[in-house]
């Protein structure tokens, strides 16, 4: 089994971008520099350029914000189904 891919902030991943936009040089350069791969920082142009500009300036932060609400998200559709399951079963035995 290979090693996992580490996971990079959104704050990393907005510098690594916008290094590489003032470097002028390529993916493979600034990665090498950086310490990470140069197919994610591609990707993380990509997806820079595809966001367009963001209303606070870092479009990896929608994501990663996006992502945690839908975790809480899930958590709380859980617990609401564990609150539902105890009133109806503390409601059965009051009868």
């Amino acid at each position: 089994m290979g090693n996992p891919s580490p996971r990079y902030t959104a704050e990393f991943k907005q510098k690594a971008v916008e290094l590489y936009r003032k470097s002028g040089t390529m993916y493979a350069e600034v990665a090498r520099g950086l310490g990470c791969d140069a197919g994610s920082l591609s990707d993380w142009v990509r997806k820079a350029d595809a966001a367009g500009p963001a209303v606070d300036g870092n479009p990896f932060q929608m994501a990663d914000d996006l992502r945690g609400l839908k975790r809480e998200n899930e958590r709380l559709k859980r617990e609401n189904e564990i609150l539902l399951k105890a009133s109806v079963f503390f409601a059965s035995r009051q009868l």
